[in-house]
């Protein structure tokens, strides 16, 4: 799937709209192209109990940059139930290894799944037409709830689940980026004048967001940059010479 396209339910009717906002490179696009669109843009960000709140305070930036009419973080501790590279002290965040298969200790359980059930709410509140949620399906890392089927999934529960739905107005579940490679999400934010410099992906982030450059999250956005032909504005902890 290329830039511009996308499924119907991607293509929503233009309103208030919940923004899925983790701080990252997805979904500081997904805000771009949510804002571009015309969308009345409500970012939500969550605290979940991750391990660095690097991502938080760029969340905040970037729904202050491009223009979301209000911002708001929610906390809910998923490190209480921990399994997880990014919520618990016990599990290490893993260096990238493309040899690697099945699903990562950085697979959070039931994360995604919390983070759209508090957007749907929030939605329901505000009348939103639709909520925006930056998963991917083609450069991630083996996360169940970042599937197509899934969202599918989502997509009906929020119209059996709420009392919009039931009165035939449940806000619509755009994914934009699902079907677009590291590459193609980067080419179409830059043109819609994101400023990555502001986005913080990495796993292990230092409390000022500089990157690792190491783990999944890094080489998946090095690689991002490289394919694009775009320079990366990413601030590392040590010189990354390697874009592989």
């Amino acid at each position: 799937m290329k830039p511009g396209q996308g499924t119907a339910a991607d293509r929503c009717r233009v309103g208030r709209a919940v923004v899925l906002l983790s701080g990252g490179l997805d979904s500081a696009t997904c805000l771009a192209l949510a804002r571009r669109a015309g969308h009345e843009c409500h970012t939500l960000a969550v605290d979940y109990g991750q391990r660095q709140h690097a991502e938080l305070n760029a969340a905040e930036r970037i729904s202050r940059a491009l223009g979301a009419v209000r911002h708001r973080v929610i906390a809910i501790d998923l490190a209480a139930i921990g399994g997880s590279a990014l919520t618990s002290e016990a599990i290490a965040v893993p260096d990238h290894d493309p040899a690697a298969a099945g699903i990562p200790p950085t697979y959070v359980p039931a994360r995604n799944t919390v983070l759209l059930a508090l957007a749907l709410g929030l939605a329901e509140v505000l009348d939103a037409s639709s909520i925006h949620i930056g998963v991917n399906a083609v450069d991630y890392s083996g996360y169940p709830d970042c599937r197509p089927e899934y969202i599918a999934a989502f997509r009906a529960l929020a119209g059996l689940a709420t009392k919009a739905g039931i009165e035939g107005r449940a806000p619509q579940i755009a994914t934009p980026l699902i079907g677009w490679s590291k590459a193609e999400i980067i080419r179409r934010g830059t043109a819609l004048g994101v400023d990555y410099g502001l986005t913080v992906s990495c796993y292990r982030a230092a409390p000022d967001g500089r990157a690792c450059g190491t783990c999944d999250a890094c080489t998946l956005r090095r690689q991002g940059f490289a394919a694009a032909g775009l320079p990366d504005p990413t601030r590392y902890e040590q010189a990354i010479n390697n874009p592989g």
